[in-house]
Order: C-alpha cells, then structure tokens, then sequence
C-alpha cells in the first residue's frame, strides 16, 4: 500500500478517537478513578485481547492459505487484523474502513483478487459466527431460564430467533452463490452511488465474479477450512466472555460464566441493531445494562462493564491506528 493511503486510513482513525474523546460525558479524573477500581483486571482484559486478536487472526490465516504453504508471515496478518478491526471501531458502519485497508494490504502477496475474496470470505465468517453465537445463547437461556421466563422475555426470545434463522439463511446462500455482486448491485441503488458503481461493476464484472467464485468454492468444495475458521471465530466469541467475567468479578462473584456468555451475547445483538453508529456510542453500555437487568443484576453493573469495554476498545484501537505505521516493509 501506498504511504499516502495508509496516513488516509491513519488520519480517519486518529481524527474519530478525538471526536469521541471530545464528546464524552465523562471526565478524565472519573475515567481513572474507574481504572484504579478494576485494579489488576483492567490489564488483565487488555491481555486477553492479545490472545483473542492471534485467533481471529488464526482464522482469517486458514481462509488466506486454504491449505496452501504460507505466502504472508503470520505476524503481518496479526498486524493487519488489529488495524483492520481498529479501523471499523471508528467508522460508521463498521466494514468502511477495515476491509479495503485489509484488502489493499494484501494485494502485493496474492494480488486483488485474492486479497478481496478472502476478505470479504473472513468478515462474512466473522459476522456469521455472531449468528452462530447468538443462536447458541438463545438456546443457553432457554436451558437456564427457559422454566421462569416471563412472556415479554419469551416474544423478545422469538423475535431474536427469527432474526437469527434469517441471518444465518442469508449466510448459506452468500457462501453458495457468492455475495460480492449482489452486494454491489444492492448498494448501486443508493442516491449518489448509482452512477459510481454501475461503471464500477461494469468494468470490473470479470473480476468480481471470480471473487464470487472463489467464496462459493470455499463453502462448496473445501469444508474443512470453511469449518474450521468457522469454529476458530466461534470460539473467540465465546472466549471473549471472559472479558465480562474478569470486569465483574471487581464488583461480584454471584455471576457465572455462562451469564457472562448470556450477558455478552444480548449486549453484542443490542450493539449491532445500531451498527451504524462508530464504536456503538452509547448503544453498547445500554445493551450492558438491558443484559444485566434481564439477569437480575443491578444496573450499575452493565453501565460499569460497558465503560471499562469501552476504555479496552479504544486501547486496542490505539495500538491498532499506530500498527498502521509500523513494519511496513515492501511485500
């Protein structure tokens, strides 16, 4: 990738972390009043994103490779996974800013082509392992809680299997037939892209049909990577409860780890109903709250693990907008 469009990508972050930061209702003194109360647990949840980020960028090695003798060095696609994520923290939308840097990082290992499809082939497996997650949660509830649910919990229950079943049926067609075309004609219906992106498609269709090509074989002749980046993702989202346990044994040790599951799982599906909203502002600590409360806990424990979340995602994202500018020597 050029200088010049990594210090784009760079400026974008740094320049959102700043709004936010600005736009905060906290104070700086109440910010490290809630760090020294985590005490050792707060470096404690920044470490265990060390591990986490390796798996997910473990996953996303398997789809690159697909069996073949590696051509990228591991820790380069680690790096390129925390600034990727870092990039969609602070961006509306989430996928605008960390998958065509991801893609344009790629590309002088295995060219366009290949660096587009396994992109977009990892965030696909990304996003359905939220489905899988999610469908797994409901299904953990209902084994917990199912005998003292109450009716509003069980049409809430409903409405997020549905959603589940519907977005998991979406996946199996994009991995069947391919998504890269479909998405694009669906986008080209957008005031101000029409233009852009018909001309986009029609000198580019060639290409975008052999990403197509490239996702339905993974799904359709190579199971085994498919489901092996699957369940690698799968796992990271159930490891990744671990952040809530570790943020409330500070405040309790009533609080099993499959509540934390639970808890992570409803808050992560109240997040992404406001997926256009950068880092979630807002969205994410009253998803905390709501899966605490439906828990029987006290509110203050979900307004209190979503700040200390929030802290952790904008330290990731730090160190992920400075890997931007780290290592880049020419592939």
């Amino acid at each position: 990738m050029k200088p010049l469009y990594r210090n784009v990508f760079l400026a974008i972050g740094v320049v959102a972390i700043i709004i936010m930061l600005c736009t905060s209702d906290l104070s700086y003194s109440e910010l490290w009043d809630n760090v020294r109360r985590a005490g050792y647990w707060f470096p404690a949840v920044i470490l265990l994103w060390v591990f986490l980020y390796l798996a997910n960028a473990w996953a996303w090695s398997v789809i690159i490779h697909d069996g073949a003798a590696p051509k990228i060095p591991f820790l380069k696609i680690y790096k390129y996974t925390v600034s990727g994520y870092a990039l969609n923290y602070v961006t509306p939308v989430g996928l605008l800013g960390g998958e065509p840097y991801r893609i344009m990082e790629l590309t002088p290992y295995v060219g366009a082509a290949k660096a587009t499809s396994s992109v977009i082939l990892y965030a696909m497996m990304h996003i359905f392992s939220h489905f899988c997650f999610w469908t797994f949660s409901i299904l953990l509830y209902l084994w917990l809680y199912g005998r003292e649910m109450s009716a509003g919990m069980a049409v809430f229950m409903t409405v997020c299997s549905a959603f589940c079943a519907a977005g998991i049926y979406f996946f199996q067609k994009g991995y069947k037939n391919g998504l890269a075309m479909k998405a694009l004609r669906l986008l080209a219906h957008i005031p101000g892209l029409k233009s852009r992106l018909r001309r986009f498609i029609g000198t580019r269709e060639e290409s975008i049909r052999k990403v197509d090509s490239q996702i339905a074989a993974l799904h359709a002749q190579r199971k085994s990577t498919f489901y092996l980046s699957l369940f690698i993702e799968f796992a990271v989202r159930v490891a990744g409860c671990l952040e809530i346990q570790f943020i409330l044994l500070i405040l309790t040790d009533h609080v099993s780890f499959w509540d934390c599951v639970l808890i992570q799982a409803f808050t992560s599906l109240f997040a992404n109903l406001f997926f256009f909203i950068p880092m979630g502002m807002g969205a994410r600590e009253g998803g905390f709250a709501l899966a605490v409360g439906g828990l029987s806990l006290a509110g203050a424990y979900g307004v209190y693990t979503g700040l200390i979340v929030r802290l952790r995602e904008l330290v990731w994202t730090a160190v992920g907008l400075l890997l931007i500018k780290l290592g880049n020597k020419p592939a």
